[in-house]
């Protein structure tokens, strides 16, 4: 019960960033792109590879802390679903060019952003 509720915290937090994260997003760069699911995407798979590096490995007691913030906090925070609406929604839109953009910035930023979010763990974990 207690990793459910470790879980649950950091959704919760995660969630509540994310909606900031997109509202600044919104501010800055209007609504004709989805900034905000783009950055949340983007950034969570930066944190997510310097978790993976920076945190223990669970068999040596980081369990609390991976599932706090890797599983609680990140998963609320990163937007699959979102991401997946937004590019239907750019598609519905006769907006290809710009959906294709959206969707091949996201999947390559994010498998960027996990492989620089590993190098930088292991950099600082050093």
């Amino acid at each position: 019960m207690r990793e459910a509720f470790l879980i649950f915290i950091g959704g919760g937090a995660g969630s509540v960033l994310r909606w900031l994260t997109g509202l600044a997003a919104l501010r800055i760069a209007g609504p004709a792109f989805p900034a905000g699911t783009l950055a949340v995407n983007l950034i969570g798979c930066f944190v997510m590879g310097v978790l993976f590096r920076v945190l223990p490995n669970p068999v040596e007691g980081a369990a609390s802390s991976r599932l706090l913030l890797m599983t609680g906090l990140l998963g609320g925070y990163t937007t699959f679903s979102a991401f997946a609406l937004d590019s239907a929604g750019l598609w519905m839109r006769d907006q290809a060019g710009l959906a294709f953009g959206y969707v091949i910035l996201s999947v390559c930023g994010s498998l960027a952003g996990v492989a620089m979010g590993l190098a930088f763990g292991k950099w600082v974990a050093a």
